[in-house]
């Protein structure tokens, strides 16, 4: 498999699981992939010649993404508001799951609470949430009076 494929591979993953959230759509500004949702990006993905890079906004993993090699602070003022850079050349592994995390957390952060709401109602919806017997309650225990 040549390795430009994987990083194509990739980024049409990453880019499918990001349109898959309610509200999210597409727009190309400046030649990259922005998913946005009720008009805020949530999602800045861009598949170059020789490279892969996403930017998501990360307000709870953010500091420790930044461990990563292959993430940064993104530029132009953007990582001092939690928003953080990966890049990949053609030789490195993308790490798709972690990514897709990622992205997840970013729309989470992005994403008006009535959007939330319905990604909420959508996984309740899931055939397997359904098979799932429900959570047992707490056992109340009786307070014991002394006489």
């Amino acid at each position: 498999m040549a390795k430009q494929d994987r990083l194509g591979r990739a980024a049409a993953e990453l880019r499918e699981c990001a349109l898959a959230y309610p509200e999210a759509y597409e727009e190309l500004p400046w030649g990259h992939t922005a998913v946005k949702v009720k008009g805020k990006a949530f999602l800045f993905l861009y598949l170059g010649d020789d490279f892969l890079s996403l930017s998501v906004k990360l307000p709870l993993s953010g500091r420790i993404s930044l461990t990563f090699p292959f993430a940064s602070p993104t530029e132009y003022g953007l990582g001092k508001s939690g928003w953080v850079t990966a890049k990949f050349t053609p030789t490195d592994d993308v790490p798709v799951d972690l990514l897709r995390e990622w992205v997840d957390e970013s729309f989470r952060a992005i994403a008006p609470k009535k959007v939330l709401a319905k990604l909420e109602s959508a996984a309740e919806a899931l055939p397997e949430a359904q098979d799932k017997p429900p959570a047992p309650k707490p056992k109340r225990t009786k307070k014991r009076t002394s006489s």
